[in-house]
């Protein structure tokens, strides 16, 4: 299993959100071209930017650090925060990120960004789906910054995406986003049995290390950690040992 550091940038700073909530911002005075060094030097070779102006505006706020960061910092990026449009995707695309992270387009309107799939090519994309689950545990997608639910279901979105040929996927249990109260088990051990060719990607509630372990027996392919990570929770020699382990 793959770490990921995750960075969320909201007017070129390091910031993070609790439960996705704006009015909830916890910000980090280090430069996030000095963070993402910093991930590089531990072992990881793979980061994730979420543009949080982007998200908010629909139009890419951090896209020098974007350049910076893939210029300087030597780690593969994905990027995501607010693309609803190919234009979009192609603008952070041309700055450096290898893969648009796309979230709530997705969702909304599957043909769309199946379009886009077909044009650009499904190795540009991660398909970012931000789950809740509903009182019968199912898990449904929630969009627009976590604040509608769409009615679709993670598992329909799974099957549309990969008939098209999209393997990468980001799946979020909101439930869990920068709580550190560990992650949903039973929702990606689900994810894995479900739909094995799916490469998943999960996000939220890293809290430590002992966390990496359980989660990399469900059978997703990497995990995205911030909070964890930036709080000293999870240390960056622990990135080395888990990836050591690996």
């Amino acid at each position: 299993m793959e770490i990921i550091p995750a960075i969320d940038l909201l007017g070129g700073r390091c910031v993070r959100l609790f439960k996705g909530d704006f009015a909830q911002v916890t910000g980090y005075d280090r430069d996030p071209i000095d963070i993402a060094a910093g991930y590089r030097d531990a072992g990881a070779t793979r980061l994730h930017l979420v543009d949080l102006d982007g998200a908010r505006t629909g139009t890419p706020g951090n896209l020098d650090i974007v350049r910076r960061i893939t210029a300087e910092a030597g780690l593969t990026v994905q990027v995501g925060g607010g693309v609803r449009s190919l234009a979009m995707a192609r603008t952070l695309l041309d700055a450096g990120a290898q893969r648009v992270v796309v979230g709530s387009v997705a969702i909304n309107d599957p043909p769309e960004v199946l379009g886009w799939i077909a044009e650009a090519g499904a190795e540009r994309f991660v398909i970012a789906v931000d789950v809740q689950l509903d009182a019968a545990g199912t898990p449904v997608a929630a969009t627009h910054g976590w604040q509608s639910a769409s009615g679709r279901t993670l598992w329909s979105l799974l099957e549309t995406y990969l008939a098209a040929g999209a393997q990468d996927f980001l799946c979020t249990d909101i439930g869990r986003d920068g709580t550190l109260a560990g992650p949903n088990l039973a929702l990606y051990r689900e994810c894995s049995q479900r739909f094995p060719a799916a490469r998943v990607i999960a996000s939220g509630g890293i809290g430590s290390a002992a966390d990496l372990g359980p989660l990399a027996a469900t059978g997703v392919t990497a995990v995205v950690t911030g909070k964890a990570l930036l709080d000293g929770r999870l240390t960056l020699e622990e990135i080395r040992q888990f990836s050591r382990a690996g």
